[in-house]
């Protein structure tokens, strides 16, 4: 079923995949390294009642804010969601159900899920509403939280160079949650902006090994969404002043 990688159209890469009621995971933080055109896809697809992990739900109508304003997500599983004004709306009147999480514990939930480690203890959170209904232990005379690994029907992540077996590249910051979602799911597809033969990226420059993904679609000169530009004003020189 997925000898083939590589596919030609953003929808073709998720054929047969989708369905109602799954668990997506979603690449990126804030709008940086987001596997856009699979969310997209994804929106247009009809799917619906998701259940959604990623760091935040991108900003409205941009990213997964996309899929809060058709209503396909019913439960976000996220550590920051400040930036979505939609989200916070849906949530409030009780329309989406949210699983907040410390931002390390979210990470660690995801590696933990692609190690196949069911479960892990860890101090953040001990003390506070997170650790409310999970089971709390002594080691070493210090109180630890227990977590679940994560593990969901897909991931969807962006990567800047793919090759033909899978094999990922991620720029920068944009590899953020990326490579570890990569690795957490029963099937991952790939949106790689430069698509390249097996055997032309460096072994010891690959992030995520192409065994890992099992779908990948060409995805050029992506747009570069950023949620809240910052600039200050232009230091002018006396002799530049009229």
């Amino acid at each position: 079923m997925f000898l083939r990688k590589v596919h030609s159209k953003v929808s073709a890469a998720l054929d047969g995949v989708l369905f109602d009621g799954m668990t997506i995971m979603a690449g990126g933080f804030g709008l940086c390294g987001i596997p856009e055109a699979l969310i997209y896809a994804i929106r247009d697809s009809g799917v619906k009642d998701l259940t959604v992990i990623s760091n935040n739900a991108g900003v409205d109508g941009i990213g997964l804010g996309v899929l809060l304003e058709t209503r396909q997500i019913r439960k976000m599983v996220s550590s920051y969601v400040g930036e979505n004004k939609l989200f916070a709306q849906q949530y409030l009147s009780g329309e989406l159900e949210l699983e907040f999480n410390p931002q390390g514990t979210l990470a660690e939930r995801i590696r933990a899920g692609g190690a196949g480690i069911p479960a892990f203890y860890t101090k953040t959170g001990v003390g506070t509403v997170i650790a409310d209904g999970k089971d709390v232990r002594a080691f070493d005379g210090e109180s630890y939280v227990m977590e679940r690994g994560l593990f969901a029907d897909l991931s969807i992540v962006h990567a800047f160079k793919g090759d033909t077996e899978g094999n990922l590249v991620y720029r920068k910051t944009a590899r953020n949650f990326n490579p570890i979602m990569a690795t957490a799911a029963k099937i991952t597809v790939a949106e790689v902006e430069h698509l390249v033969d097996a055997g032309k990226i460096d072994p010891d420059h690959v992030h995520t090994p192409g065994i890992f993904v099992k779908r990948i679609v060409h995805v050029p000169n992506p747009v570069k969404h950023i949620e809240q530009r910052t600039t200050r004003p232009r230091n002018i020189a006396a002799s530049e002043v009229k």
